[in-house]
């Protein structure tokens, strides 16, 4: 049986991360795809330019058509922007229980330009308990704890263990020449390896990331399991970024590597 994964989040009118991103991801890795939009995003490669949130009633409606109809296997958690929108997925979550949820915490893009309100962050630390796992890179984890940004393996470990809650925390921001990313959950931790991809088409590696394990844990395996394969897709999809030819800044990853390839 195909999983049926959920993804609430905002949208990249480029396609590079965000909603889209997230559909490509899920998709590409045996998942049915689903969304709940909270913003639509004018970007493209080169930044944000513009951001219109949804009314909350609208982006409930949209989970609720989701619930009330559809078995759902997994959900990813996006870009919210707000604390109104934060309180009203925690609030939807609070009443489906859905048992696998993983939450991007995004707070910043990747040209630098915010996407979470300021005095949204107490209510994105409130929404915590209510998922399965969450995927912060190391500023967003240090966002989420008030603390400064980790600079090695050891602060890395400490900040995981003190977010208390199941974490990925994505050590991509590290100066070195490895990308370690660290699963922390219940006091045990295990250390996903791999090279750093010289390419500067890495838009979207934390959407795509979280919505691929969304997909693998919906799908039946296990959570240390399902990190491993995403982080895996992932690697594979920056390793063949440069085939795609995408706007003029920070292009996309190539989603469906695995399918066809682009000529050069």
């Amino acid at each position: 049986m195909i999983a049926n994964i959920l993804t609430i989040a905002g949208t990249d009118c480029t396609g590079g991360a965000g909603i889209q991103a997230d559909i490509k991801a899920i998709s590409a890795n045996g998942g049915y795809a689903m969304s709940v939009i909270t913003a639509v995003v004018a970007q493209n490669t080169q930044g944000v330019q513009q951001i219109q949130m949804l009314p909350t009633q609208m982006v409930r409606a949209q989970i609720d058509s989701v619930f009330s109809d559809v078995r759902v296997d997994a959900v990813k958690i996006g870009m919210l922007g707000s604390a109104d929108i934060i309180n009203c997925v925690s609030d939807a979550l609070a009443k489906y229980q859905p048992k696998k949820v993983v939450l991007d915490p995004v707070m910043v893009a990747k040209s630098g330009d915010r996407l979470l309100d300021a005095d949204a962050l107490s209510a994105m630390r409130k929404l915590l308990p209510l998922v399965g796992l969450i995927t912060p890179n190391l500023p967003e984890a240090a966002d989420l704890l008030g603390e400064e940004e980790a600079k090695d393996r050891n602060e890395m470990l400490a900040q995981a263990g003190r977010l208390s809650v199941p974490t990925f925390l994505k050590g991509g921001h590290l100066q070195q020449d490895d990308s370690p990313d660290l699963l922390y959950v219940d006091g045990a931790h295990q250390w996903f390896e791999s090279v750093r991809i010289n390419t500067k088409n890495s838009h979207g590696t934390g959407c795509t990331l979280s919505a691929a394990i969304a997909t693998y844990w919906g799908r039946g395996d296990d959570l240390d399991v399902a990190c491993a394969k995403a982080k895996t897709y992932l690697t594979g999809a920056l390793q063949h970024a440069d085939k795609l030819d995408v706007g003029q800044g920070q292009g996309p990853v190539h989603h469906f590597h695995e399918f066809y390839s682009v000529s050069e």
